[in-house]
């Protein structure tokens, strides 16, 4: 089972890394978080069974969901 404790909680402002999720994202939205990494987080996601993402929203108000290492305290 996933660990939940380390979650940051729904409503926390988050800064997303850009070095770590530009691999797996559209050009597009690649360069929305470049020009605004921060955002906010509106839930959880279960990934693969074991493991628990995060959504958020961006600035722009678009959602997505990312895993826990590629956002940082913001």
């Amino acid at each position: 089972m996933a660990e939940t404790k380390f979650l940051p909680k729904i409503g926390s402002k988050i800064k997303i890394n850009i070095n770590k999720v530009k691999d797996r994202l559209p050009g597009k939205l690649i360069e929305e978080i470049s020009s605004n990494p921060k955002a906010v987080i509106t839930g959880y996601k279960m990934t693969d069974g074991s493991n628990i993402g995060i959504t958020a929203k961006l600035q722009n108000g678009q959602q997505n969901w990312f895993f826990p290492e590629e956002i940082e305290k913001g």
